[in-house]
């Protein structure tokens, strides 16, 4: 009976031995043996996927597990509340986007996602009607010889609430996407290198900030996105025919407050928004500098707030397709580089409006194969002769009639309508039911 003992003692601890030449299973027989509860620490090395989390227990790798999962499937399909996988390295899902193979797939609540790399995975985090769950400081890269367009998203919400993801490095994945889903909270993140940065269908009451948003064909896109906001988000470098660094269709009560929106094709562009008619979007305090244009209103369009934000650089500050004019929305106490007037009485605005007229170098807003002459001397002198001398009254674009002197002003915080505070609270009010570690 002693020997016997021995045996399979023996056998259970060669199951959980890892081998650093090939995976090696028994990890999924070391969750299933575990108690609810239980913190499982596997010894060092290559493991075998698929893994299937049933129960609320913590999966800790320290940085030195790897789970293969071979070329096929999820490689962790968390399946329960109250469950943590971190400090693992998750490689080789499959490839197949009807069955969204992932690094993580979470159909439960109260998970916790953290520390962890992931590569060569199609999908990088997928929540399926998964809320109240944590996805943090997580490296996440999609198939590496796959094109842009057929890459999986790093990170995938359907039909998800009230989660927070924070603090990822994203890099060379196709989307991060935010379809039916609503109260999440996007902060912190990296993200470079992808096709949209951050893509919004359906998708209301979200909050996103403190993002790095860098180099994607698209910072922002909200699609029928209501009640978002956009605060202090960094979006750089979305070059091409669609570079744009924020975008908005048919989406309203958006709140784009104090971002930096550099070096774009088009910094902002709005479409039919706000589309709800009793609805406005806030565009306050955001530095728009750097792009080929500030912003650009894809129809003569109204309901918006443009409000001390900070034009400068751009080859065109704002733009309407069709020479139609911006003049019905709001524009107030926004710093012009272009504006030329006096401040007679020191108050930190100008004594007359600021005008933005469309002129002959606006030709190519509406003959788009003008548009290779973009910022070029030869429309430049017309557009000069043209405000020497007008052939024809030009079209006002729109009117600041307090446009601020110096760039370096101090603007005060809008109302953000509860929106704000409401999502910090949610997260520290709801999670952590289970008593885990959630840090």
């Amino acid at each position: 009976m002693i020997a016997r003992f021995f045996i399979v003692v023996i056998g259970l601890v060669l199951l959980a031995l890892p081998v650093s030449a090939a995976p090696v299973s028994g990890l999924q027989a070391m969750i299933d043996a575990a108690e609810e509860g239980a913190t499982i620490i596997p010894e060092p090395g290559i493991y075998k996927g698929p893994i299937k989390i049933t129960k609320p227990v913590v999966l800790d790798g320290r940085g030195k597990v790897t789970i293969d999962n071979g070329g096929k499937g999820t490689v962790i399909d968390i399946l329960t509340d109250g469950a943590t996988v971190r400090g693992l390295k998750l490689i080789n899902s499959g490839d197949q986007h009807n069955d969204i193979d992932a690094g993580v797939h979470i159909k439960g609540n109260y998970n916790v996602v953290k520390d962890n790399e992931i590569s060569e995975c199609l999908f990088g985090v997928d929540l399926e009607q998964a809320s109240n769950n944590i996805i943090r400081r997580n490296k996440i890269s999609s198939k590496a010889d796959a094109g842009l367009g057929v890459k999986g998203d790093a990170v995938r919400l359907w039909y998800s609430f009230n989660n927070k993801i924070e603090n990822n490095i994203i890099r060379n994945s196709r989307d991060f996407v935010v379809w039916y889903s609503a109260n999440n909270i996007i902060a912190g993140n990296d993200i470079r290198l992808g096709r949209y940065g951050l893509h919004f269908m359906y998708a209301k009451y979200n909050l996103v900030e403190n993002n790095s948003i860098w180099k994607n064909s698209v910072g922002i896109f909200l699609m029928y996105s209501d009640d978002v906001v956009l605060r202090n988000n960094r979006l750089f470098q979305a070059h091409g025919n669609t570079g744009i660094g924020i975008g908005l269709k048919e989406s309203s009560g958006v709140k784009i407050i104090g971002n930096e929106i550099l070096y774009n094709a088009r910094g902002i562009s709005l479409d039919l928004s706000p589309f709800e008619p009793d609805k406005t979007n806030e565009i306050y305090g955001n530095k728009i500098a750097f792009n080929s244009i500030g912003m650009v209103f894809l129809s003569d369009w109204k309901g918006n707030i443009i409000k001390d934000n900070r034009f400068k650089s751009n080859i065109l500050p704002v733009t309407v397709s069709s020479f139609a004019g911006a003049n019905r929305n709001v524009w107030e106490g926004n710093f012009w580089d272009q504006y030329e007037g006096f401040d007679r009485n020191g108050d930190g605005f100008g004594d007359t409006p600021y005008r933005l007229k469309i002129y002959a170098d606006r030709l190519w807003m509406d003959k788009p194969k003008a548009a290779f002459f973009q910022g070029t001397p030869v429309l430049a002198v017309l557009d000069f002769l043209e405000r020497l001398a007008p052939f024809s009254t030009p079209l006002l674009m729109l009117k600041d009639d307090k446009p601020r002197m110096d760039e370096n002003f101090v603007a005060g915080k809008p109302d953000l309508n509860g929106i704000d505070k409401s999502q910090d609270e949610k997260p520290v009010k709801r999670l952590d039911p289970f008593g885990l570690d959630r840090k």
